[in-house]
């Protein structure tokens, strides 16, 4: 019969310390938030959502002057409600 014995566990990290990178991690500085894939998909959809035929910006710069607003605050609503005033 074989005994097994138990490795003794690492002892604790300090509270400071950051978790060992994982398998594949090139010990690289970390990634930029803005810059990251996300970041980039992000600016990329804004700014499209921004894009609309020359039709249609018309007549929604004509609603947002019979509402009294700006172009960008009607065209914001727009984008954030989902619905038209």
């Amino acid at each position: 019969m074989r005994i097994r014995r138990r490795h003794p566990s690492p002892p604790p990290l300090p509270e400071s310390a950051a978790p060992p990178p994982r398998p594949g991690h090139n010990n690289g500085p970390p990634l930029d938030p803005e810059e990251s894939w996300r970041g980039f998909v992000w600016r990329k959809k804004v700014k499209q959502a921004w894009k609309a035929p020359r039709e249609i910006a018309l007549r929604r710069l004509a609603r947002a002057e019979e509402l009294g607003m700006t172009y960008r605050e009607y065209t914001l609503e727009i984008l954030e409600r989902g619905r038209y005033l």
